[in-house]
This record gives C-alpha cells, structure tokens and sequence, in this order.
C-alpha cells in the first residue's frame, strides 16, 4: 500500500531562485550534481538524475509551488506515478521548501529516510551557499568548471616535480655505454696502492 511523507528544510536562496532553477535543466543539473531535463511548462515532461526520476509538470505557481508526477526506476511497471508538492516560502535565512511526497510504494522507504536530504536538500544547500551558485546565466555557473581545470592543474604540478626530481637523479648516474669518471687518489693514498 502506497504511503505518503512530509520533509521540510531552510535553502539559503529567495523562494524565486529556487522555483527557477528547479526548473531549468542546467541550474537542475547544477544543482543536484546530475544530469537533468526540465520545463517551466505545466504539462510538460521532466527527468533528473541521468534519467532515474521521470515525470511531469501538473501544477506552477512562480515562486511558490511545483507540483509533479514522479517516479523513479525502482517503480514497478504496475505502480502508478508519485505526486511531489514543492511549497516555497519566505523564512530567516532564506526561503522554507516543504516537500510533500504521496503515493509512494511502500517498499521505498529510502525516499523518506534520508533521501531527499542526501541527493536534494544538502546539494540545494551547496549550490546556493556557493556565490556561483546564485548565478542566473549559464555564464556564472560555467566558473565552477573552470576552476576544476585549474585545480586539476595544481594537483599534476607536484607529479611533474617529482618526474623532474627522478630525471636530475638519473642524470647523475652514468649513462648506459659511457665510461664513469673515476677519482684519482691523491697523495697518502696513491703510496698505499704502490705498496
């Protein structure tokens, strides 16, 4: 028997930010860290996650509500979609989202028990703490990106060093077909040799 949950949490954005980038599929997509495919159309088909979740857009209210078909690829064929009921509101420190989650297959509890908070919530939080996160224009959030390419730079420099370091250690050694120089006694040491 389908069962039906309430979650409610503080994003530290406006109820506006969060019901535009909800649905737009690359601040989605930014926003949960996966790929997304959105509308800000009432009747128009939505996916997030790679695809894992399928819907539809049924009820918008800019700014205030997003109400859509949901089901994810652990739904069997014979279970009819879940309804989600996103209410934004304005509160300290940013706008109240409470979710409302109904017609949930009952074996599905991984929804309820952290879910949400896991894959929607805390990335939502992220996202919007984050100054690029703010950012209305794929321009902003295309920094982020930018700044991973850097770091991925910094993170090879130290391996660099380290192949210099083996090459000037090698270069010291002699090569394969070339003599070693040898050092040549000097003084005390060469009459020792002679005797």
């Amino acid at each position: 028997m389908p069962y039906n949950f309430t979650l409610a949490t503080i994003i530290p954005a406006s109820p506006q930010e969060i019901y535009d980038a909800w649905l737009d599929s690359v601040a989605h997509s930014a926003m949960t860290g996966s790929e997304a495919s959105m509308s800000d159309a009432a009747g128009d088909a939505v996916s997030a996650f790679d695809g894992y979740i399928s819907g539809r857009n049924l009820e918008l209210v800019p700014g205030e509500r997003i109400v859509q078909s949901w089901r994810t690829a652990e739904f069997e064929e014979d279970h009819p979609d879940s309804l989600i009921t996103v209410t934004l509101e304005d509160a300290d420190g940013g706008a109240l989202l409470t979710l409302v989650h109904t017609n949930v297959p009952d074996e599905l509890t991984s929804y309820e028990q952290g879910g949400w908070e896991e894959y929607y919530f805390e990335p939502m939080k992220a996202y919007f703490s984050a100054p690029e996160g703010r950012g209305k224009t794929k321009k902003a959030r295309a920094k982020p990106r930018a700044k991973r390419k850097g770091a991925a730079k910094k993170a090879t420099k130290p391996k660099r060093k380290a192949t210099k370091a083996v090459a000037a250690k090698k270069s010291k050694t002699p090569r394969a077909g070339k003599k070693a120089k040898v050092k040549r006694a000097t003084g005390a040491k060469r009459r020792a040799r002679r005797r």
